[in-house]
């Protein structure tokens, strides 16, 4: 899909202004793509600079982190937050810990987060933030003194009512509690919904950590239910291999599917039987070891690819769920020529543009990141209202609002696609759903 030829120039300016952030730029270029039509039909969302505003941060912070190593030796890394858009409401997106971190990369997340936190009906605006700082290897020690020294500064940017940050990549309950415990240590207040993704035990919300992926399974099954379809008996892959995957595996597994194959950064497994989830869960989440080693645990049928890709791996349904831009167009040709039915983003923008083409071209069921892989965001929401209550729910309570939130999404996305001619296309859905939501409260809210 091109841009509207109306759009180009604000590309253009986007790029002018952002070279090199070649992520932001794809990120971007995919909500413009969809625009057209929407500016066509309304032109006032063009006016008053309003999609050359929804494109700039708010604000972005760069900071450096200083942290003492268990040698004693001084290091530095380097820390970011983008405050992309707070016309629902506070800033709310995760924190990335990952050697790839860098501006570019902050602000595509940062700029997905808006639309995404849009779709799912709640007051929350959008942002993301991290670090370049690589916790694998580290001790306990050092990633304790890591996220001190980065709350140390990225504190006076946030607040329940500023500011919301939450995990993701390398960032977990660990870190979410070292970062609480030095925000509560400066401040001197137990403001519990200044950060989420918390433990339960203080102020955490049950099915946190479960959200992504149960939400990517749910938004599958109700396309699936568009052609009368369900996950029984199917063949899934799904690359990673950390919570989204997990939990995705743990609901594809309920709902009657067969997860194969599993990835992480040094291969794949295959496992025809069926991934053993308790496994992963002890190889991952307690040893936190390499895939690698599922086959010698599991014993006979399963076993471990270091080349090639996971998309190579036959199935009828394909979760890409570890990192951006993972899954591209050799992968797309390949899943499509092994019979794939549906492709659901667990993770954020994780096919690239021809990937998706291809989908779309083949007319399989294909499920955008910002609609799919919400059901995190919208738990950490159902978080922030928890401590604003000081309440806490149920896992089934929970869970039962999740379902609800993606059932809607889904409803949105589809609902809206066809109101625009792209009946089916949840790509267009999502983005014009999104960003329909957000500039109509930019433009109530005036010149900001």
């Amino acid at each position: 899909m091109a841009i509207d030829e109306k759009l180009e120039p604000v590309m253009a300016e986007i790029m002018r202004r952002n070279a090199g952030e070649d992520e932001f730029h794809q990120a971007t270029r995919e909500v413009l793509e969809c625009l057209g039509t929407v500016i066509a039909r309304h032109p006032h969302y063009a006016e008053d600079s309003l999609l050359e505003r929804i494109c700039e941060p708010e604000r972005q912070i760069i900071f450096r982190v200083p942290w003492v190593d268990d040698s004693g030796q001084v290091q530095m890394n380097r820390g970011f937050r983008v405050q992309f858009n707070s016309a629902l409401g506070p800033f709310k997106g995760g924190l990335r810990f990952h050697p790839s971190v860098n501006l570019g990369i902050v602000k595509f997340l940062g700029f997905e987060q808006i639309f995404k936190n849009a779709l799912t009906g709640m007051p929350i605006g959008g942002g993301k933030g991290g670090s370049d700082f690589n916790p694998r290897g580290r001790s306990e020690g050092e990633i304790m003194r890591f996220c001190q020294s980065f709350m140390t500064e990225l504190y006076r940017h946030i607040g329940e009512y500023t500011d919301v940050p939450a995990g993701d990549i390398g960032v977990g309950q660990r870190e979410i509690g070292y970062m609480f415990g030095q925000y509560k240590r400066i401040t001197n207040r137990y403001e519990s919904g200044v950060l989420t993704g918390k433990g339960l035990r203080w102020g955490g919300s049950r099915v946190r950590t479960e959200a992504t992926g149960y939400g990517t399974v749910y938004f599958l099954n109700q396309m699936l239910a568009t052609k009368g379809d369900t996950l029984e008996g199917k063949k899934v892959v799904i690359s990673g291999s950390g919570n989204v995957a997990i939990y995705a595996m743990e609901k594809i597994a309920e709902l009657g599917g067969t997860v194969v194959a599993c990835s992480d950064s040094n291969g794949y497994v295959v496992d025809e039987a069926g991934i053993d989830l308790d496994l992963i869960k002890e190889i991952k989440e307690r040893r936190r070891e390499r895939i690698s080693s599922y086959p010698e645990l599991r014993g006979k049928g399963a076993h471990h690819v270091t080349g090639g890709s996971i998309w190579d791996v036959p199935c009828d349904i394909a979760l890409p769920c570890a990192t951006q831009n993972e899954l591209t167009g050799k992968d797309a040709r390949e899943l499509l020529k092994n019979g794939v039915i549906a492709v659901a983003e667990g993770a954020n923008m994780p096919c690239t543009p021809e990937a998706v083409r291809l989908f779309q071209k083949a007319e399989i069921l294909f499920a955008p990141g910002k609609a799919s892989n919400a059901g995190g965001v919208a738990t950490s929401a159902l978080e922030m209202q928890q401590n604003a209550s000081r309440d806490s729910w149920t896992f089934q309570q929970t869970e039962s609002r999740l379902a609800v939130i993606m059932a809607a999404i889904h409803d949105r996305c589809a609902a809206t696609a066809e109101e625009y001619g792209m009946p089916g296309n949840y790509v267009v859905g999502a983005n014009i759903a999104g960003f329909i939501r957000v500039a109509e409260a930019m433009r109530a809210l005036g010149v900001t």
